[in-house]
């Protein structure tokens, strides 16, 4: 009877046993799978990370050691000169307000045009298509459409001479406002791809319950549709502000060598000076006039409409 028991109990301990092994290889497959997982979701990952840390962060960084290590020492020399000097101030301010105008024309321009795209257009994709399309050519080729346009030979002057508006033709080019034409012109279909991925989203219940209400049609307009689409007004501020703010192929060819803008101005430092220490400080000052003017229109927007 004693020897039937032990025999009993050594094969419970060893049926035990087995299922105890077969657990801890479940365990183990498990864990091996969820690192293979891991392993293949950062193999995956790995390309961008280091496409961002080499292609962005390093000469990022690089450009940033640059400017405040002009020599052997920390200094920031450069930056003081730079301040000081006159010339850099009318560019410096030149670059904002023209940035902060283009960005107010696109806005204009582009709130009504993604309004009627996203809610009262028939032909949705032909719209949007035409409303893209400047997006498809080359900087080049539109700057230079524009030089034809507003020269002193152009439609335009020869339309105001034709008029009499103006008894000669008028220098159009080479200034600020041929550099705002071009800028619009340039990021609009930012500011109208932006505004439409906001407004698609917008329930046109919610338009004629403000109707019902006894809201006019503007009223709902300003009380639903635009608190509701302040997102993407701010989404597209930001990129055509830095868009303004960073372009160069516009400003070298309508703004001309008297018109400077701060891109042209690193590109003059750079490869006509040779001052890359003084480039770099002024393309780490761009960078961060974009960064403050992008969280300030995080800011408004957040101010304009709390829900966001």
């Amino acid at each position: 009877m004693q020897i039937r028991q032990n025999q009993q109990f050594c094969a419970q301990m060893l049926h035990a046993h087995r299922r105890l092994g077969l657990a801890c290889w479940g365990w183990l497959l498990l864990g091996s799978l969820l690192w293979l997982l891991e392993l293949l979701a950062a193999a995956l990952v790995l390309p961008g990370v280091l496409f961002i840390v080499f292609f962005m962060l390093v000469p990022l960084f690089s450009l940033c050691l640059t400017s405040f290590f002009p020599g052997e020492r920390f200094s920031l020399s450069s930056y003081f000169s730079l301040f000081g000097d006159v010339y850099f101030q009318q560019v410096f301010i030149r670059s904002l307000r023209l940035s902060l105008l283009s960005t107010a024309l696109c806005a204009l321009l582009g709130f009504p045009t993604a309004y009627y795209i996203a809610k009262h257009s028939r032909h949705k994709g032909m719209m949007m298509a035409l409303a893209v399309f400047p997006m498809f050519t080359s900087p080049v080729i539109r700057s230079f459409s524009w030089m034809v346009i507003l020269g002193k030979k152009g439609i335009v002057n020869s339309a105001l001479v034709s008029l009499g508006i103006f008894a000669k033709p008028q220098s159009l080019l080479y200034n600020e406002f041929s550099m705002t034409v071009g800028f619009v012109q340039l990021f609009l279909p930012l500011m109208i791809l932006s505004l439409i991925g906001v407004m698609d989203h917008i329930p046109d219940d919610l338009s004629e319950a403000a109707g019902s209400l006894g809201a006019t049609k503007l009223g709902a307009f300003f009380h639903v549709v635009f608190p509701l689409s302040i997102s993407g007004l701010v989404t597209g501020s930001v990129l055509v502000f830095t868009g303004c703010m960073t372009a160069y192929t516009t400003p070298q060819l309508l703004g001309g060598t008297d018109t400077r803008v701060l891109a042209t101005m690193i590109y003059q430092y750079a490869m006509s000076l040779r001052d890359w220490a003084q480039a770099s400080v002024v393309a780490v000052v761009m960078i961060v006039v974009t960064m403050i003017i992008s969280g300030v229109f995080n800011a408004l927007s957040r101010k304009i409409n709390p829900m966001a």
